[in-house]
């Protein structure tokens, strides 16, 4: 069912595996890329977008003139530590793209606006990738994040703290407060993708495709966004009714 508009655009994909959202998701960015619209990618770390970036990597492209923005890095963990979203992004991006460590940049937590300022320097961001929690946020916009908001140090909610304990050696090694990229920070990128997989994601899926647009449900106000699309696997779109979703491919 269709009902978009001229000025947005939401899809949503549903693909038999993670593996085969990140095949089309990945289709997208080439594009962008060979026709010159990629300067600068959001990414975001997480499991759900990690099959997008071995899948670009595969095709062997010229990423050497993107420069990245990662969504969000933890605060006090020491420097070089494994988890760090610095080394992530490193070690499953940018090495793999082949970009050069100096076009990495991550927000700071002792000056969160400047990474605002920053992005608005580079031209802003071309094409955002993101994955979603199970509570729905975005980045690490956990529920009751103002839509408006920028970059800023937020405490983490326990579930996602027990979410990406997986991670670490023990439970209370996961830290209790990050940077990231607010709502509005998110919204500012041309494009958007969203790779959401996991049957344990179903519920939140739905919530912000289907359910109301409310800040208790982050990833609801992408709806707001003049161009989104979301790439599912079938187990996190299970729940996702087509009512009210402007554009539904399988």
């Amino acid at each position: 069912m269709s009902t978009a508009t001229a000025t947005r655009r939401t899809a949503v994909e549903t693909h038999p595996s993670p593996e085969a959202a990140a095949v089309a998701a990945a289709d997208a960015i080439e594009s962008d890329l060979r026709a010159g619209r990629l300067r600068t990618l959001g990414v975001a770390t997480g499991s759900s977008p990690s099959p997008l970036y071995r899948e670009l990597a595969r095709r062997g492209l010229d990423f050497s003139g993107v420069s990245l923005f990662a969504l969000d890095e933890y605060l006090g963990l020491p420097h070089g530590h494994p988890q760090s979203y610095r080394e992530v992004v490193a070690r499953e991006v940018a090495g793999p793209l082949g970009i050069p460590l100096g076009a990495v940049h991550l927000p700071d937590g002792g000056d969160p606006a400047a990474y605002d300022r920053l992005i608005a320097a580079h031209g802003g961001i071309d094409r955002q990738i993101l994955g979603m929690g199970r509570n729905g946020h975005i980045g690490f916009n956990e529920p009751g994040s103002p839509v408006d908001s920028r970059t800023r140090i937020v405490d983490l909610a326990a579930s996602t703290r027990e979410a990406n304990a997986r991670f670490f050696e023990t439970p209370d090694d996961v830290p209790v407060q990050s940077v990231t990229q607010g709502i509005g920070t998110i919204l500012d990128a041309r494009r958007i993708v969203v790779l959401v997989s996991g049957r344990e994601k179903a519920a939140a899926v739905a919530a912000a495709v289907n359910g109301p647009r409310t800040a208790s449900m982050p990833a609801s106000v992408l709806r707001d966004h003049a161009d989104v699309t979301w790439y599912l696997d079938d187990d996190a779109a299970a729940l996702l009714s087509t009512r009210d979703v402007p554009e539904v491919a399988s």
